[in-house]
């Protein structure tokens, strides 16, 4: 079911992607006793403050990827972000080297073509009703297809960067432009959505293990602009629900296939469950795990792709997260607020290290547990107001 087992004495991982969630992922392994080199595209990245080695390459580099690989010699190669050159990870897979999960699950869900045409082309899952355009003239004809309001992505970006709302007609030009600008590796193709009228939002992060595929319990959140702001579990479902999106999840990540964490990205509408998105890695939403269950996402993915067994996920108390998103760039930051935030009870902080902001970037998340979910929300929000980036020359932003 699950191919060929893993080792669990796998001694070195090489992670490909450097940023906030790598740098919980390496934690992880360190503390199973692995040896851990982070890549990225930029340096001081979060991840490269605590691996054993490091190195900045252009990641769609083919040439400068099989280089690092090659000489590292990792027993896993472990995709972090989407834009990566995933046909050297092919290749290397054939070679005999361990991707995780898969080098095809990598570039299936590097762009959103692949993976929308397996769940809804192949698997027959429930979808929004979608079309691709290659340039504004087609992307005006799709939007005469799919219908207003609809949404428009890049197929390949993360953290909702190029995504916008088509609300007429008239924004076409403007959606075009917003795509093209927040898309990655210089592709002009794009996705036209359907606009789901959706009660809310959820990831299920999925587990594939040798102990089988286990799920976290649903967490929700809220997107602003395609990119997360606060999150939440677990999330209010009906068993029904829970069932048909473990359903959809089992059968998306069985279709990828490999061993590791999934987040899963699903919207629950009045008609049903409908699939989203599928990352074949840790989620930014599930940062809440880090206080909600007993193993994180990061510790659950760590455990799957060693090859060790994950007998129960156990949440241990209701959580929520909220982020410090920068609103201007800079490069000498200080952030503030952090005693403040923690006076809080049971509250964390996580400050991420990047060498520098840009607008809209994730600096730093509030985390904290209460009693309700509810109350969780709000402790979080509190705590995340409290946290400020400030321009060392400058000031407050």
């Amino acid at each position: 079911m699950y191919g060929a087992p893993l080792s669990a004495q796998a001694k070195k991982i090489l992670l490909l992607g450097s940023g906030e969630l790598g740098k919980e992922v390496i934690i992880e392994a360190q503390r199973l006793g692995i040896e851990t080199i982070a890549v990225d595209r930029y340096e001081h990245a979060p991840a490269m403050h605590v691996a054993h080695r490091s190195y900045v390459i252009p990641m769609l580099d083919e040439e400068k990827l099989r280089e690092v690989l090659i000489k590292e010699q990792p027993d896993l190669i472990v995709p972090e972000i989407e834009a990566i050159a995933t046909n050297v990870l092919v290749e290397l897979e054939q070679e005999g080297f361990r991707v995780i999960p898969t080098a095809n699950a990598s570039k299936l869900t590097m762009d959103r073509e692949g993976i929308r045409r397996m769940a809804a082309e192949t698997l027959g899952l429930r979808t929004a009703q979608y079309a691709f355009a290659d340039s504004l003239n087609e992307l005006q004809t799709a939007i005469a297809q799919i219908g207003t309001p609809c949404v428009i992505k890049p197929i390949m970006s993360s953290s909702g960067k190029g995504q916008s709302v088509c609300r007429s007609m008239d924004d076409a030009a403007k959606c075009w432009e917003i795509a093209m600008e927040g898309g990655r590796a210089k592709k002009t193709r794009v996705i036209v959505e359907q606009f789901v009228k959706f009660e809310s939002e959820i990831t299920l992060l999925t587990v594939r293990s040798i102990s089988g595929t286990t799920f976290c319990a649903p967490i929700g959140h809220v997107q602003q602009d395609g990119d997360y702001i606060t999150s939440w579990q677990p999330h209010a479902m009906s068993e029904e629900q829970i069932a048909e999106a473990q359903h959809i999840a089992a059968q998306i990540t069985e279709a990828l296939g490999g061993y590791g964490l999934y987040g899963v990205e699903l919207f629950l509408a009045e008609d049903g469950v409908y699939f989203s998105e599928v990352s074949p890695r840790p989620h930014d939403t599930g940062m809440v795990t880090m206080v909600t269950q007993d193993l994180s996402e990061f510790a659950l993915h760590v455990r799957a792709i060693l090859g060790f067994p994950i007998p129960e996920i156990r949440m241990i108390a209701p959580g929520a997260s909220h982020t410090l998103k920068a609103t201007r760039e800079t490069s000498h930051y200080t952030i503030s607020g952090v005693e403040q935030a923690l006076s809080l009870p049971h509250t964390q902080v996580r400050i991420f290290g990047k060498p520098e902001t840009k607008v809209g970037r994730r600096m730093a998340v509030a985390l904290a547990t209460a009693n309700t979910v509810e109350e969780a929300l709000q402790t979080a929000a509190k705590a995340a107001g409290y946290l400020q980036v400030h321009d060392e020359e400058e000031g407050v932003e």
